[in-house]
């Protein structure tokens, strides 16, 4: 990631036809702030650059969020369905794993790693819940396409959910697809 330089931030911001104060009051910091920065006379904490950079991007409309990205049809097993009809169904829909969905609510995910990794002749007859991982990540709808993706180095989805209720899903195939 390249930092902007202090030259950087205010001519953006002129090009936005943003006010310092209006560029504050986006990113929760202060107009003095704002001016000692694009001056020169301060060297802001990356925190408080990527506040500033973030409602800059807001304001040019280039935020990218979860709800733009996520897929709406979210593929899901029950815990109790068996881990055979799991299986069945990540091979209908071309999927490597599925989400595990109680009543709207996530409750984990089932891969095919997961499936192989049991040692049980009869693992088909399992139900998905003994086999399924309960960590899943979940963000909001309005979640940052930077959120997402830092949540994304650690599992292979991420679900959308809101009110408590899961709305969408994104993989790392929908954020390379988007690049």
């Amino acid at each position: 990631m390249e930092l902007p330089t202090p030259h950087d931030l205010r001519e953006r911001r002129k090009e936005l036809d943003l006010t310092q104060s209006t560029l504050a009051e986006m990113a929760g910091v202060s107009q003095p702030l704002i001016a000692r920065i694009e001056g020169g006379d301060v060297d802001p904490r990356l925190s408080t650059l990527r506040r500033i950079v973030n409602a800059l991007d807001e304001a040019e409309g280039s935020v990218v969020r979860a709800d733009d990205l996520m897929n709406t049809n979210v593929v899901s097993v029950s815990p109790d369905d068996s881990v055979r009809d799991a299986r069945d169904r990540m091979l209908d829909e071309g999927f490597s794993q599925l989400p595990v969905i109680r009543d709207g609510r996530p409750v984990g995910i089932i891969s095919n790693g997961d499936i192989r990794r049991v040692q049980d002749d009869n693992v088909g007859d399992l139900p998905v819940a003994e086999v399924m991982r309960e960590a899943i990540t979940t963000v909001e709808p309005a979640a940052t396409l930077e959120e997402i993706d830092s949540s994304l180095d650690h599992h292979s989805a991420v679900l959308i959910v809101e009110g408590g209720q899961t709305v969408g899903i994104i993989t790392e195939a929908d954020i390379a697809a988007r690049v």
